[in-house]
């Protein structure tokens, strides 16, 4: 299998970057602001990484390489955020779009979270489709929920793919989704009983108990978010217990806790084991940001294969 190479923008841990050098990938530089991130990164892939702000990073700077990734900042799309159309995080993909022209490589791939989709009425997700067909890149996007994919959670994405338009390449089909699901039963049963510090064990807010927050054994996860105190419980907790509209309390009848961040990089699919660098609340961080593992290698897997005629393979 012929490697590869991949540049990766706001790589994070990198989850998008593991579950394409699964596929047979190489991230040989990478980009992102929060230092614990590239640190992160920077141990598990061996890559070059530039920890700064991309807007300062002039294209020459960057190698050519096949393929560019990029899980552009999200948070201004978010549904669960306030949706600014100015949010100074939505331009951000702009600097995407600059390094995509400059470098010209032969795909991208792209993602984002569900909000994305309606943001503005459609306008923004259709500007930025533009912005990289102007370019010179046939694309296209889907919104893919990851437990369909090998992933024991709910997690809706939106995955944009762009092929360039001279390769010609019409024969690209986003992954199938399985028939069955990973529970969390199997995803966490190798995961050691959580030590001192492995847990967020900070107060319990207004919004937490304002919704269910427990899935059992035999489910997937609630989305892992980016925020520590708003992890899923441990599905070992007792049922949390409805009290009215947008207001829950914790069940009885044993203890109730949060996931670790181990089981949290287990949902994710991250291998087991890996360092994360950084404190408790920027570990949990990085793994909520990141793209799950196994989803991403499943959509490496196909853009290998349509890039696999191009390729002379």
């Amino acid at each position: 299998m012929k490697e590869i190479t991949t540049t990766s923008l706001f790589c994070g841990a990198g989850g998008l970057d593991i579950g394409f050098s699964r596929a047979g990938f190489k991230t040989v530089w990478a980009n992102d602001f929060n230092k614990d991130a590239c640190d992160t990164f920077r141990e598990w892939s061996g890559a070059e990484v530039y920890c700064g702000d991309i807007g300062k990073v002039s294209a020459d700077d960057i190698p050519d390489t096949d393929i560019i990734l990029g899980g552009f900042p999200c948070q201004g799309f978010s549904l669960s955020g306030p949706r600014k159309l100015d949010d100074s995080r939505n331009v951000l993909y702009k600097h995407y779009v600059r390094i995509v022209n400059a470098k010209q490589p032969l795909a991208f791939v792209g993602e984002n979270v569900k909000g994305l989709l309606t943001m503005g009425g459609g306008q923004i997700v259709e500007a930025i489709i533009q912005a990289f067909s102007d370019c010179g890149y046939d694309v296209r996007y889907k919104l893919l929920n990851a437990k369909w994919y090998g992933v024991p959670e709910d997690r809706e994405r939106v995955i944009i793919v762009g092929f360039r338009k001279d390769l010609g390449i019409d024969g690209f089909s986003y992954p199938e989704p399985s028939e069955t699901l990973v529970t969390l039963g199997e995803a966490l049963a190798d995961v050691p009983e959580p030590g001192p510090g492995d847990v967020c064990e900070a107060p319990y807010s207004s919004r937490y108990m304002s919704r269910n927050r427990k899935r059992g054994w035999d489910q997937v996860s609630y989305t892992i978010p980016a925020m520590a105190k708003q992890v899923p419980l441990w599905p070992g907790s007792p049922d949390m217990v409805k009290l009215g509209k947008d207001l829950w309390r914790f069940g009885d009848g044993g203890p109730t806790r949060r996931l670790s961040w181990q089981e949290a990089a287990a949902v994710q699919t991250f291998p087991a084991g890996m360092h994360f660098f950084g404190d408790q609340t920027s570990v949990y961080k990085q793994i909520g940001n990141a793209v799950p593992c196994k989803l991403a290698e499943r959509v490496a897997t196909s853009v290998r294969a349509a890039l696999t005629p191009a390729l002379g393979e």
